[in-house]
């Protein structure tokens, strides 16, 4: 009988060919650090990359760092990226999952992802949901998609801590994009990337209840961990103030582990 395997998913070369033009756009507005690192045997997939998102810049910065590390990952973004013109055929093009909220199809892109990661892809998530609006910049309580995509697939969740992003861009860009390039340029803020250790899930049985809520404040925890690595010296409040940003406490995440710094 004749047996056939699944190769496992190649990074188109258009996907590595944007993510060393990343590592180049950010190389010009700003100075990137990138550090920690993913396990040799992860680093092409099975993998979930669960990042903090804290501005528009950060996709393009964590692309950079992505290409630092040699890690192609897919990653899951809003259907409203896929509708626009020339940027959503390039996500398509290099692989990306598409994300519908609020409709009735929002949870086929889990079942995608979930098939990206049983092939061997690395799929890099934003467990937040959207752009963290937490007054001191911190990763705000999660949805629990990370969670559940972890339980499906069996695979390591390894947190990416990022900051500084919100030093290149606005908020509220493209309104004062121009404006702010010209600024980072000549500035160069610097944009800091960090891979933190694998979250530990072992101890959360998937089906037991309210165990993708339990897993989710832990992915949390953990990005938070990652991210006190990155701003030692702003631990309430970040010292640039973007004025376009709006914040607000609604989702505010309270850690689950007593052992990590407070946020309160």
């Amino acid at each position: 009988m004749e047996t056939t395997t699944t190769q496992p998913w190649r990074a188109p070369r258009f996907w590595l060919f944007l993510q060393v033009l990343a590592r180049g756009v950010v190389g010009m507005i700003a100075r990137l650090r990138v550090t920690g690192d993913v396990p040799e045997a992860l680093r092409h997939g099975p993998l979930i990359l669960a990042a903090n998102h804290i501005n528009p810049f950060d996709p393009v910065a964590l692309t950079a760092a992505c290409r630092v590390r040699r890690i192609a990952p897919r990653i899951m973004a809003t259907g409203g990226v896929f509708r626009a013109p020339v940027v959503g055929a390039a996500m398509r093009a290099c692989g990306h999952i598409r994300v519908d909220r609020r409709t009735p199809g929002v949870g086929l892109a889990l079942e995608h992802a979930a098939a990206a990661v049983a092939g061997g892809s690395v799929v890099l998530v934003y467990p937040e949901g959207r752009m963290g609006l937490d007054p001191g910049m911190w990763p705000e309580r999660g949805k629990t998609g990370t969670a559940r995509l972890a339980f499906a697939s069996g695979a390591t969740v390894v947190p990416v801590a990022q900051w500084g992003a919100h030093e290149v861009l606005p908020y509220a860009a493209p309104r004062g994009l121009l404006r702010a390039l010209g600024r980072a340029v000549v500035r160069r803020p610097v944009v800091r990337v960090h891979f933190g250790p694998p979250v530990d899930l072992t101890g959360i049985d998937p089906t037991s209840p309210g165990a993708a809520a339990r897993a989710t404040g832990a992915i949390i925890d953990a990005l938070s961990d990652a991210l006190v690595l990155l701003r030692p010296d702003e631990p309430e409040r970040p010292r640039f103030v973007d004025p376009t940003r709006p914040t607000e406490n609604r989702r505010r995440h309270r850690r689950t582990r007593p052992d990590g710094p407070a946020r309160d």
